[in-house]
């Protein structure tokens, strides 16, 4: 049984790892850590777990009950808790957040993106968690990166839930200015393209073109829908099919169909869907993905069964919504 510890336990992405993790039949969730929810009911917070468990959120961190700890921190915060906190050298980390996702003198953690690093992964002691737009990005592109396909800039625009945006109420996440609306933000600016280019370079390392990303708000909970559009690939519609069928042959969780795809095909569970079609002399590749799920808790989970040894796909099994 992995003995699990949640630091940061009071957002979305932590919420959906405690409702996985609870299903889990490897796992043994023994503290979710949140100073300012201290003594409150998981339910509380989480209220989609109720009558599931009553345990409690704590302030206390008693890290030598534990083998794995997930940090579900904004953006940041990873690096102060770890220069603040000794974690005993047995303890096991994956970071939700972007501290540790770039290549850098020093950095010790393994980028946690299955499809591309599951050797790695199994090895490793510490992992991060790509982003939830990066990994729905990533999984569109990487194929034809491994084929040495990608030319100049790639444009990619994508649509991501309310929930993307976390927890904390912000002008552009209250329902009356959410709903029914659309919006861009961060504009070629996002933080997930030096993520998303570090991948490509690394199956491609003479790629050197941009992402210019247009990352947009969407008036629903949850789901990313992404559409990368690639110019002069010089394969065949049947060649693309092969290409990406092979790429992802052995992935229990990303799946490539010659059919037009929606978001709700992804939506509550641990599936990327891709799909690419060859229009005049473009390439688009659209992919989607559950923000919450395949874009943080759920593939946490994946990396951890990585890390322990399990096969990949446990307590992850999850279905979709079909209405």
């Amino acid at each position: 049984m992995i003995r699990v510890g949640i630091v940061g336990g009071a957002g979305y992405a932590a919420g959906e790892l405690i409702r996985v993790l609870l299903c889990h039949p490897e796992a043994d969730i023994r503290f979710v850590n949140s100073t300012s929810n201290a003594g409150n009911l998981l339910c509380d917070v989480h209220e989609g777990i109720y009558g599931e468990t009553d345990m409690r959120f704590t302030d206390e961190l008693p890290f030598d009950d534990v083998d794995v700890l997930f940090f579900c921190f904004g953006h940041g915060k990873s690096t102060q808790f770890l220069a603040e906190h000794a974690i005993p050298d047995h303890v096991r980390i994956i970071d939700f957040a972007q501290d540790f996702r770039l290549s850098a003198p020093g950095n010790d953690f393994v980028y946690g993106l299955p499809e591309l690093s599951s050797p790695a992964i199994r090895v490793a002691h510490r992992v991060a968690n790509p982003g939830c737009f990066a990994t729905c990005i990533q999984l569109g592109l990487l194929p034809l990166a491994a084929a040495g396909m990608l030319r100049d800039n790639i444009m990619v625009n994508a649509i991501t839930g309310s929930t993307g945006a976390g927890v904390k109420p912000s002008a552009t996440t209250h329902f009356s200015w959410r709903t029914g609306n659309i919006s861009t933000y961060k504009a070629f600016r996002h933080q997930h393209v030096p993520e998303i280019l570090q991948s490509l370079r690394r199956l491609q390392p003479d790629f050197d073109g941009a992402l210019d990303f247009l990352p947009y708000r969407g008036d629903f909970p949850r789901g990313i829908y992404a559409t990368a559009v690639i110019r002069d690939v010089a394969l065949s519609q049947t060649e693309v099919d092969d290409l990406y069928s092979r790429f992802y042959a052995a992935a229990p969780f990303t799946f490539y169909t010659t059919s037009q795809l929606d978001m709700k095909q992804v939506v509550n569970t641990n599936k990327c869907i891709v799909h690419a079609e060859q229009i005049d002399s473009k390439l688009l590749v659209t992919s989607c993905i559950d923000n919450l799920l395949k874009g943080a808790a759920g593939q946490a989970v994946q990396n951890m069964n990585l890390m322990f040894g399990l096969d990949e796909t446990t307590g992850l099994r999850l279905k979709s919504v079909a209405f």
